[in-house]
């Protein structure tokens, strides 16, 4: 018989110590989130901690966007038959139901003008329709339309009477951009008052198509997001001087996908002062309509068609012939202008503009399979025409 008092066999010892240390560790594993929050819970107001200076690049962008959002404005553009609020709730950069149309623009001078897009009041300049702007101190003031170049999409607006008008931006050139170099687009994308987006110029020397029928040559494209609402708003370098106007972004969604132009700063220098003295640009042309570059792709043609030619224009002058509209035979083709090759409009255009108003170019001209050289004055044109 075995006897009860005697000691314990150390196997037996060991795993009872070992099934209470683990009823130990089990209970405070259990207990661990109710006795860590009865030791740590903040239950007043945190300390702060300093953060100490913002690194240079967040200074400087702050500096920038406080210097230059003062400056920048949101436009409202609302028809007059919808009979509804010009403030009222709309889609931003055009609703087609209720005919709003809102974006961005910017104080050029002094005087109270704004810089914007032309489809951005597209609708004012058609006539029936109201403008207003709103500031960034938050004041309302109505607008009237003082001029408008499709060929560039820009406009120009005029402030009302107002107390005092924003600081004009300072500008800057486009001559000397270097792709990889900082950008900063500031605007009202889908109506979100004075936002600022960040990036670098993508690339330069890009082609664009206006509602005027013409290619601008030489835009901006910038990977600072650029969304609806944005149209009109200034691209800036990290000086804080325009380099560009925002017009447009290549997005299949119809939101930012890190591709957006600018219409470059030294195109608006120039065009812009002539909005406001005559309320339209000069366009130096020759009295040609161009026909459709996507025919002439599919006919094999490398070149500009010309369509038709108008009475008494410098290219009637020079004998110019567009296609005869009995037969449908194409008259004249411009492969070049002056020493560079004419592939398409933009070319054109851009050899056109160059030459500046009123300056003699030597075209490229061929008819029935034969090249020959016609020296054309340019002059105003219209513009829809060349």
């Amino acid at each position: 018989m075995r006897d009860r008092s005697s000691p314990q066999p150390p196997a037996d010892r060991f795993l009872r110590w070992v099934a209470g240390a683990a009823i130990v560790l089990l209970t405070l594993f259990v207990a661990q989130p109710y006795l860590t929050g009865l030791a740590f819970s903040e239950r007043t107001s945190r300390a702060i901690t300093a953060r100490g200076d913002l690194a240079p690049a967040e200074a400087t962008t702050v500096e920038l966007f406080a210097r230059a959002s003062p400056s920048v404005v949101h436009v409202f553009v609302q028809a007059a038959a919808q009979g509804r609020a010009l403030m009222g709730v709309d889609a931003e950069d055009g609703d087609q139901n209720n005919g709003a149309q809102t974006g961005t623009g910017f104080v050029w001078d002094a005087a109270g003008h704004i810089v914007t897009n032309n489809h951005v009041v597209a609708a004012a300049a058609q006539g029936g329709s109201s403008v207003a702007v709103r500031l960034s101190s938050g004041a309302v003031v109505s607008a009237s339309l003082v001029g408008a170049a499709p060929s560039y999409d820009l406009a120009v607006l005029r402030l009302g009477r107002t107390t005092a008008a924003p600081q004009p931006l300072a500008i800057g050139t486009s001559a000397d951009l270097k792709v990889g170099q900082a950008a900063y687009a500031i605007g009202n994308p889908f109506g979100l008052d004075h936002t600022l987006t960040t990036g670098v110029i993508s690339a330069l020397q890009r082609r664009l198509p206006t509602s005027a029928g013409r290619e601008l040559s030489g835009v901006i494209q910038t990977d600072a997001a650029i969304n609806p609402g944005n149209s009109g708003g200034p691209l800036l370098d990290s000086a804080g001087r325009l380099i560009g106007v925002n017009t447009a972004i290549f997005s299949p969604s119809g939101a930012s996908a890190g591709i957006g132009f600018a219409i470059p700063v030294d195109v608006v220098n120039r065009v812009v002062p002539e909005l406001i003295r005559n309320g339209r640009t000069r366009n130096p042309g020759i009295g040609i309509i161009a026909g459709q570059e996507a025919t002439a792709a599919r006919l094999g043609i490398d070149g500009v068609v010309v369509l038709r030619v108008l009475r008494g224009s410098p290219a009637a002058a020079a004998g110019l012939r567009g296609v005869d509209p009995q037969t449908g035979d194409i008259g004249d083709i411009i492969v070049g202008a002056g020493k560079q090759p004419v592939h398409r409009l933009a070319d054109l255009t851009a050899a056109m503009e160059a030459a500046g108003l009123g300056a003699p170019i030597e075209l490229t001209v061929e008819r029935d399979g034969r090249t020959r050289r016609v020296r054309v004055t340019t002059s105003d044109v219209a513009e829809s025409r060349l």
